[in-house]
């Protein structure tokens, strides 16, 4: 299957290209990256991707796949980090997007004119839907949050779901270390079709509407993890306040 060709994001010098250098050889030699349905991945234009959540090794595994099929792999960050001199001026000159917490009236607004800065530079942005590592005791998706459909919507911009699997054997859920050894563990990464949010799009003020377009997101990320996992995953998704937990490390509501 051929490959699309990068994007001018990709190709265009930038700070990626240095972050690169050093994130994606130090990624290889670790994970083996399987890909399956790398065409649903925009090859240009703006998208919100929407990954599963396990392991705090995670971001660095999309964003080295993310890079390799043509695109620069932006993250939403909390806003108090683009405060932190260097990473904030880092934050900043890579694209990467502020998360605040405010109102309601004021996210909405910020959601708006983050949707359309996107939509104007043709960028895209991943945004882990779960807001955090996912408490499911067998690493299935958890309940979701509804910051990504809220930004795709906003702007018209198709959301994307991946699924991978095979971090946990780099770094397990809250482990401190990474397993260096043996090299080149396999990991396998699928991306869905875009979820089709088009019936939604008039409601999009609702919080009905808003959380029916959430858990068809959290549906398609999770038949994508259960296709590469070949297995089922349970029948009711985990909800951390079910099981008297607290949802900490939230980058949307």
């Amino acid at each position: 299957m051929r490959v699309a060709a990068a994007s001018t994001e990709k190709t265009r010098p930038s700070l990626f290209w240095v972050l690169a250098v050093v994130v994606v050889p130090f990624v290889s030699y670790l994970a083996k990256m399987r890909f399956t349905g790398r065409e649903k991945l925009p090859a240009d234009g703006s998208f919100v991707l929407a990954p599963n959540h396990y392991s705090e090794f995670d971001p660095l595994i999309v964003a080295a796949a993310v890079w390799r099929l043509g695109r620069a792999p932006r993250f939403m960050a909390k806003e108090s980090l683009f405060r932190v001199p260097v990473v904030g001026a880092a934050l900043r000159a890579t694209g990467m997007i502020p998360v605040a917490r405010t109102s309601s009236r004021a996210a909405s607004a910020q959601t708006i004119s983050q949707s359309r800065e996107l939509v104007e530079n043709g960028r895209g942005v991943i945004v882990y839907p779960e807001g955090t590592l996912t408490r499911d005791p067998d690493l299935w998706p958890m309940r979701g949050k509804s910051g990504a459909v809220r930004l795709a919507m906003a702007g018209d911009i198709p959301l994307i779901p991946m699924a991978q699997w095979g971090t946990q054997a780099i770094m397990g859920r809250y482990q401190k270390g990474l397993k260096l050894w043996p090299p080149r563990k396999p990991i396998d990464i699928v991306f869905g079709d875009p979820v089709d949010l088009s019936d939604l799009k008039d409601r999009q003020g609702e919080p009905a509407a808003i959380a029916e377009a959430t858990e068809r997101l959290m549906k398609a990320i999770t038949a994508l993890l259960e296709e590469i996992r070949h297995e089922k995953a349970p029948a009711k998704r985990w909800n951390p306040t079910d099981h008297g937990q607290k949802e900490t490390g939230r980058l949307d509501s």
